[in-house]
């Protein structure tokens, strides 16, 4: 109860230093602050940096893809200020390699679905073997997190060599969603804040996958490390998506908010 207590009590000072830090001469209201998300949080960060900047004045540009290729260009010289991954692993690599200012922290968990706009078709996976299905779109396992889960399903299923010849990869959950949204593909392995976002809420039938099929998706941030150490409003930022205003919004979007 005590610890309960404790962390509710350093949320609270968080939410104020980000409110004080703001108001003051240390966060460059002029800077814009560049984040690079992973696809799937996309929708809900949009609504999580209107809300930072609404509260801060602190102004930022969403740049969008898999968590790996991201990573792959930090470490090229993009110049991001955030990494927003769809896991640790990436967030942790960039740490251990020295192009973070701290240690990454997982921020929420994500969820995987099944989603199709095929009429007839159920999003189950007792569905993939049917003959209609031709194409089941799947993120990149090697640079995308839910696309390792969504093979740890298919392998945890028996699944794995019996489909394999009807999966078509896409370079990120973003490209998963076109494959489905255009037809390209006939069902395919999304994130549930994907079919949760206002653009597709409501388009063809998703269903939660049994999370006990694939390993958590923990979700992680880091802070990239300028030159000249200016990472004032990324830290901001940072404190910014473990407030009570974010988390409301991770929440919205199907996923498990971190404490």
């Amino acid at each position: 109860m005590k610890t309960a207590k404790w962390e509710k009590h350093l949320r609270v000072l968080s939410v104020c230093w980000v409110v004080w830090l703001s108001s003051c001469g240390t966060a460059d209201k002029d800077r814009v602050l560049t984040i690079a998300g992973a696809s799937n949080i996309q929708f809900a960060l949009e609504e999580i940096s209107v809300a930072f900047t609404d509260q801060t004045g602190i102004p930022s540009h969403l740049v969008t893809g898999s968590s790996g290729k991201l990573t792959a260009q930090i470490t090229e010289g993009a110049p991001y200020d955030i990494l927003i991954s769809a896991d640790v692993k990436y967030p942790g690599k960039l740490y251990r390699e020295g192009y973070t200012v701290g240690p990454p922290r997982v921020y929420a968990y994500g969820k995987l679905v099944l989603w199709t706009l095929k009429e007839g078709v159920d999003p189950d996976l007792s569905a993939l073997s049917r003959d209609e299905i031709r194409y089941i779109a799947v993120a990149n396992p090697k640079t995308a997190p839910y696309g390792l889960a969504a093979l740890e399903v298919l392998k945890n299923n028996n699944l794995d060599s019996v489909l394999q010849a009807k999966l078509v990869f896409g370079e990120s959950i973003g490209q998963v969603n076109q494959f489905i949204s255009s037809g390209s593909a006939e069902i395919g392995f999304t994130a549930l804040s994907v079919v949760s976002a206002p653009k597709f809420e409501n388009i063809g039938q998703w269903s939660v996958l049994d999370s006990v099929d694939y390993t958590p998706i923990e979700q992680g941030i880091v802070v990239i490390r300028k030159e000249g150490g200016d990472a004032q409003n990324a830290l901001l930022f940072q404190e910014f998506l473990f407030s009570d205003s974010a988390r409301r919004i991770l929440k919205k979007y199907g996923y498990t908010a971190n404490e």
